[in-house]
Formats: C-alpha cells, structure tokens, sequence
C-alpha cells in the first residue's frame, strides 16, 4: 500500500483527524494518536496493538517494540509493505479500536 492510499483508509475511519506531531503525521480519533508514520523515515509507523499478540507481532520480520510508547501496547512496522494490506487495515481499524476503547463512554457512543 502506498502512503496516499494509507492516509485515505485511516481518514476513512468514522471521527479520524489528521495532524503532525514531532515531525511524524498522525491518524487520531478525539486528539488521540492510533498511528503515527514518519512519512520522512521511509514510512515506518506505530500502531497500538493486543498486549497478548505482542510476543507473536514482534516475531515477525519488519517489527518491533515501538520506541517512546507503551511498552507491550504499540509496535512499530519498518514500513508500509510488511504486512499485506488486509491485514494492515485490519490492525489500523484494531488500533483505533483500542483508543477508543480507552475514552469516555459519551464519547464512543458517538463512534458506535
């Protein structure tokens, strides 16, 4: 998947915004981050994940615990291309899940 088509899936998402911060762009629901990409760095980007597919996650080739996040929670991707693009929607949409998850009760109703 390229980056232009990556950012149209996560603006897609139902509440998403879109902005930079700390010189990487960011995918966000209610001012929380869901994924950032270093769109500069060869778009390697961070995602929250399952803390019970952490282990198996960072297994893969391509990717890691993500720096400067929770550890256990996010993982960082080398790059657009290591997972298919099933899949890579799969975990934005799960990612995002997550975040929302985390927030007001009043604030996904407004997502459900």
């Amino acid at each position: 998947m390229d980056i232009e088509s990556f950012r149209e899936y996560c603006l897609s998402l139902p509440g998403t915004t879109e902005g930079m911060k700390w010189e990487h762009l960011c995918f966000m629901i209610e001012e929380k981050i869901y994924v950032i990409i270093a769109i500069d760095e060869g778009n390697r980007f961070s995602i929250k994940c399952d803390p019970d597919e952490f282990e198996e996650l960072t297994a893969r080739d391509g990717i890691a615990q993500a720096y400067h996040m929770a550890k256990r929670q996010w993982i960082q991707i080398e790059n657009l291309d290591v997972l298919n693009d099933k899949e890579l929607k799969s975990r934005v949409a799960d990612s995002r899940a997550m975040v929302l998850a985390k927030l007001p009760k009043k604030t996904q109703a407004k997502y459900a």
